[in-house]
């Protein structure tokens, strides 16, 4: 008969992972692009306060990703819970990237477009 599989003792929390994620203002897309896993991924992995049901390959990975933007995981201890906080107290906050801040994405206004050319709709 198998023994159910346990999650090791650093294994985050979904809870901890949706903290770490808003304190560094790091949205699920952007974290999807930064660990390439699926937004689905880290939906479902946020999805329960208790251990984030994601194996331990997937959980690492976030953790690394979300500690280097600034989050600091802590571990339970005695009676308190695990927890997240910023590593230092000035840690500015991750700047979120927008379509619109790659200068390929920006359609040029009116004024500077040349008026002998017709407008697109």
């Amino acid at each position: 008969m198998s023994t159910p599989r346990t999650k090791p003792a650093d294994h985050p929390t979904g809870a901890q992972l949706r903290a770490a994620r808003g304190l560094v203002n790091m949205s699920v897309l952007d974290l999807a692009e930064r660990t390439g896993l699926a937004p689905n991924t880290i939906k479902r992995a946020e999805g329960d306060n208790g251990p984030a049901p994601v194996n331990t390959a997937n959980a690492k990975l976030m953790v690394t990703t979300l500690q280097s933007a600034g989050a600091l995981f802590l571990p339970a201890e005695g009676d308190m819970g695990a927890g997240v906080r910023l590593a230092t107290p000035s840690q500015p906050a991750l700047r979120r990237r927008r379509a619109g801040d790659n200068p390929a994405d920006v359609t040029p206004s009116k004024e500077s477009r040349n008026s002998s050319e017709p407008l697109k709709p």
